[in-house]
């Protein structure tokens, strides 16, 4: 069974892929397979000409900024970087053939039209004002810009309507861990 971990940003999504780390199950992280596309030679080689450099390497930071400013290199980076996200799922499947549960953490799953991969998709929800509380603490963001990263995704209500199970994470850690062992019950 092949599980997606979606979510808007600081929903929670890292906090649940670890304790299903911890109970032993395999879990894919896109933000990691995004990460390390932009090491790639071919992601460099298209914002050659955009201040996002830090020592020849992309800052995430920088390109962080610009691309929630403009959003046509918004769309350039997408449509890089989601193909190869893609591909790093597929390859996860593949090497992973022999489990009976497969997670993959991927917050834009929506954004990026990939629900047809998985399934089951499963929301991680936290209120919107605890949200831009954690992005300002967890980022070290101002206000204006945590506004902006949050506002750039898809509505979180639209999104519980388009998943199959959705977990609630606007309390304790103790009360997310039995949210998620409720949910591999009923997985399994």
């Amino acid at each position: 069974m092949r599980i997606a971990i979606a979510g808007n940003i600081a929903a929670g999504k890292s906090t649940v892929q670890k304790i299903l780390q911890d109970l032993g199950y395999k879990v894919l992280d896109t933000d990691v397979c995004g990460h390390n596309a932009l090491k790639l030679e071919c992601v460099k080689a298209e914002f050659v000409d955009y201040d996002v450099w830090n020592g020849g390497e992309i800052s995430r930071n920088k390109l962080g900024k610009l691309v929630f400013e403009n959003p046509a290199v918004k769309k350039k980076l997408e449509n890089i970087v989601h193909p190869i996200i893609k591909e790093n799922i597929l390859e996860f499947f593949t090497q992973n053939r022999s489990e009976n549960i497969l997670f993959v953490a991927i917050p834009l799953i929506f954004e990026t039209k990939m629900e047809d991969m998985f399934d089951k998709i499963v929301f991680i929800f936290a209120d919107d004002e605890l949200r831009l509380k954690r992005l300002i603490a967890r980022n070290n963001y101002d206000e204006n810009y945590a506004k902006l990263r949050i506002n750039s995704q898809l509505n979180q209500k639209d999104k519980m309507q388009m998943s199959d199970y959705v977990i609630t994470n606007n309390d304790s850690i103790e009360k997310l861990n039995l949210q998620v062992k409720s949910l591999l019950d009923r997985l399994t």
